[in-house]
C-alpha cells in the first residue's frame, strides 16, 4: 500500500480553514436549535457512506456524549426500518444522505419535502451545512488513510 500523505498536516492553512468552517456550522446548527444529537447523527450517517472509519470513531464517542444511546447507533445504518428515531431525525438523515449523493434527484426531492415537514428553514439550511462540512472531513480523512487509534 502507498503511503498517503495526511493533507491536514501537509496543508494546514487549508485544514484550518475547514475547521473554521466547522466551528461556524456548528454554531449555526445550535442557532436553529438542532440538538447536538441531531448533528451527531448526521456526522455519523454521511461517515458510514463514505465509509470514514477515523470520523466514524470520532462521531460514535461524541454522540455518546451527546447523549445518544448504543442501541440508536448501532441501528443507523438501517435507520428508515426503526421506530428509535424521530420524525426530525428522520428528515435530518434524509437530507444528509441526498446532500451526501446529489446526482440523485428523485431522493433529494423526497428528502427536501419531508425535511419541510420536520424542520424549519433554519434547520434545514443547518442540516445541509453539517452535511456538506463531515463531507469535506470524509474526505480528508479518508484520502489521507487517519487511522483509528
Amino acid at each position: 500500500m502507498t503511503r498517503r500523505i495526511f493533507i491536514d498536516k501537509q496543508s494546514p492553512k487549508a485544514y484550518h480553514a475547514l475547521l473554521q468552517t466547522s466551528e461556524a456550522v456548528r454554531a449555526t446548527a445550535a442557532e436553529a436549535g438542532l440538538e447536538r444529537t441531531v448533528v451527531e447523527l448526521v456526522n455519523l450517517r454521511v461517515s458510514q457512506l463514505n465509509g470514514c472509519a477515523f470520523c466514524l470513531d470520532l462521531h460514535t464517542k461524541a454522540a455518546l456524549r451527546a447523549g445518544d444511546s448504543p442501541r440508536r447507533l448501532g441501528v443507523l445504518a438501517a435507520w428508515r426500518d426503526t421506530e428509535l428515531f424521530s420524525p426530525l431525525e428522520r428528515a435530518a438523515l434524509a437530507l444528509a444522505e441526498a446532500t451526501t449523493f446529489p446526482a440523485d434527484a428523485a431522493a433529494q426531492e423526497a428528502a427536501y419535502a419531508d425535511a419541510r415537514e420536520a424542520l424549519t428553514e433554519d434547520q434545514i439550511s443547518a442540516v445541509i451545512w453539517v452535511a456538506v462540512a463531515i463531507n469535506a472531513f470524509n474526505r480528508v480523512s479518508v484520502m489521507s488513510k487517519h487511522p483509528v487509534r
